[in-house]
Formats: C-alpha cells, sequence, structure tokens
C-alpha cells in the first residue's frame, strides 16, 4: 500500500490525538516513563522500547511504509539537547 505523504507537523498531530485518545492510559505506568512509545499513524498501532529503535523494526517488518512517530512516555518532549527534560505530570 502506498502512503499518503503528510507534513512533519501533521503526522505529529495525528500521533499526539492517537497518544491522547487511546494509547496514554494503557503505557503510562510507572515502568514505562521514560521509554519510548512508537506510534503508527496510520493503523493506530504502537510499541514500547527503551529507545524506541526495536519498535520502529517491529511495526516497519508490519507495515514497511508506515508513517512512524516517537514520543517519550511522561515527558514533554522525547530528547533534550540541554541535558534536561521536563517531565508531563498529565
Amino acid at each position: 500500500m502506498q502512503p499518503i505523504l503528510l507534513s512533519s507537523e501533521e503526522v505529529g498531530r495525528r500521533a499526539r490525538e492517537i497518544y491522547e485518545n487511546s494509547i496514554r492510559q494503557q503505557v503510562e505506568r510507572e515502568e514505562n516513563i521514560g521509554k519510548m512509545v512508537i506510534i503508527d499513524i496510520e493503523t493506530g498501532e504502537y510499541a514500547v522500547d527503551k529507545i524506541g529503535i526495536e519498535s520502529a523494526k517491529y511495526l516497519r517488518k508490519k507495515h514497511p511504509f508506515a508513517q512512524l512517530f516517537g514520543i517519550r512516555i511522561g515527558y514533554k518532549v522525547a530528547v533534550s539537547f540541554s541535558g534536561e527534560m521536563e517531565r508531563d505530570y498529565r
């Protein structure tokens, strides 16, 4: 299946919407804080691992043209160049 090309902003918007509406309640547990959740924005499938690489490989194996987006569980950003990341306590 040929993917629909979306802007990076639209991919991020869709991923955050999926995360908030159906994934957050399932993954945001103490043992997952700081891990990455990788989301296939077309299917809503997701996978969790420490840095996201294995999750991305797993999802790409299922859907080679998947548009993936990563979110760090429990944080407002996925990475920080200053070394500090602000927690998200919603």
